[in-house]
C-alpha cells in the first residue's frame, strides 16, 4: 500500500511540476496578485494530488490542472473589486505638492516577479515568459474586465485553447466564449490603448538602468529627468494620485522622496517581464531597509513610466533580503 501510494505522488509530480509557473501566470493574470495567485496555485495542486486516483486521462492533465485552477480564481475574486492601479481611477494630479493621503484599503494590483515565471524544463505550450502576456500594464487592463472575461482572454488569445476547450473548462457555450471573447478584446483596447511600452537593445538598456539607478542613489533630480520621456507617468500605489510630465514628476520627487545622497540603494531586479529595482532606504548608520519596489517601462533610450509599489512586504517573493548592511 505504501509503495503504492509512492508510486502515485512520483507519477502525479512528474506530470504536475511541469506547468505550476505558467499556472502561476494564469491565477496572476485573474486575480491581480501574486499573493493570492501562489495560494491558489498551491490549492490547485493540493486539490488536483487528492483527485489524482480519480482523474481519468479523458482530457491532458495540463487541461485538468488549468480547470481547477481557474474555477478555485473565479471563486475567489466572486466577491470582491479589481485590483487597479492609480492610473486606472481617474485623471493625473495636477499639484505634487499636496499629496493625498495613502489608500492601503484599495486591494491594489501587485508586481509579479519574473523569478517565479520561469519553468523548470522547456515545453512550447509554456509561454508564460512572454512579456508581452504578463507586463504590468498588460496585468492592470485585465482588471478591468469580469474576472470570467479575463479567464476566456487568457486562456483563448494567450494560452491558446480552443473555444470548444474554454466552453467546458466554464460549464458554457462555444457561443458565449466567442461573445466574451469578442468584448473582452474591444474593452481591453480601449483601456490599454495608451500602452506602447517596448525595450531597447540590450546594452542600450543596461547602460540606461545603470544612469537611472545611479541618479537615484546620489538623490540627482536633474539627471532622473534628463531620462524621463517628455510625457513619462509617475504611479504609486498606496497613493491613489499619479502624475505625468517631466516638470511634476521632478517636483514630486524634490518635495516628497525621503532619500538624500548616499541614503538609497538601488537592486536590479524583474517584474512583469520588464526591469525593476527594490528600493532600499537608510534606516541608521548600519542598515538600508526595504522601501518600495519599482517597475520601468522603457521607450526609446529612456524611462517612460515608473509603477512604484510601497510594499516591502513584496521583497520576499522576489527572493530579496529585508535589509542590506550599509556601505560608508
Amino acid at each position: 500500500m505504501a509503495d503504492r501510494v509512492v508510486d502515485r505522488e512520483r507519477d502525479f509530480t512528474r506530470l504536475a511540476d511541469p506547468y505550476r509557473r505558467e499556472l502561476l501566470a494564469h491565477c496572476y493574470g485573474i486575480l491581480g496578485s501574486v499573493d493570492e495567485a501562489e495560494d491558489l496555485v498551491q490549492e490547485t495542486y493540493l486539490r488536483a494530488w487528492r483527485a489524482y486516483e480519480q482523474f481519468e486521462g479523458r482530457s491532458s492533465i495540463r487541461t485538468w490542472l488549468y480547470r481547477i485552477a481557474t474555477n478555485a480564481c473565479l471563486t475567489a475574486v466572486e466577491q470582491r473589486n479589481r485590483r487597479p492601479m492609480p492610473t486606472g481611477l481617474g485623471g493625473p494630479c495636477e499639484d505634487p505638492e499636496q499629496l493625498p493621503p495613502a489608500q492601503p484599503e484599495i486591494p491594489w494590483l501587485q508586481p509579479l516577479p519574473d523569478a517565479l515565471m520561469r519553468p523548470e524544463c522547456v515545453d512550447p505550450a509554456a509561454i508564460v515568459g512572454s512579456r508581452e502576456t504578463v507586463r504590468l500594464a498588460m496585468a492592470a487592463a485585465l482588471q478591468h474586465l469580469p474576472p470570467r472575461q479575463r479567464a476566456v482572454l487568457l486562456l483563448r488569445d494567450v494560452f491558446e485553447w480552443r473555444a470548444g476547450e474554454v466552453a467546458e473548462l466554464l460549464d458554457t457555450t462555444t457561443a458565449a466564449v466567442n461573445s466574451m471573447l469578442q468584448r473582452a478584446r474591444a474593452q481591453l483596447g480601449e483601456v490599454s490603448a495608451d500602452d506602447d511600452y517596448s525595450e531597447p537593445a540590450r546594452r542600450d538598456q543596461r547602460e540606461l538602468l545603470d544612469r537611472w539607478a545611479a541618479a537615484m542613489e546620489s538623490a540627482d533630480v536633474a539627471a532622473l529627468m534628463r531620462l524621463l520621456d517628455e510625457d513619462a507617468v509617475w504611479e504609486m500605489p498606496p497613493f491613489a494620485a499619479w502624475f505625468t510630465g517631466r516638470a511634476a514628476i521632478g517636483r514630486l520627487i524634490a518635495l516628497h522622496c525621503p532619500a538624500g545622497p548616499g541614503d538609497t540603494l538601488m537592486v536590479p531586479t524583474r517584474a512583469n517581464g520588464q526591469p525593476a529595482f527594490a528600493f532600499y532606504l537608510r534606516e541608521d548608520a548600519n542598515a538600508h531597509r526595504a522601501y518600495a519596489m519599482h517597475v520601468l517601462s522603457l521607450r526609446a533610450g529612456f524611462v517612460r513610466r515608473v509603477s512604484v509599489f510601497f510594499s516591502p512586504e513584496l521583497f520576499g517573493s522576489f527572493g530579496l533580503p529585508m535589509e542590506y548592511a550599509a556601505v560608508g
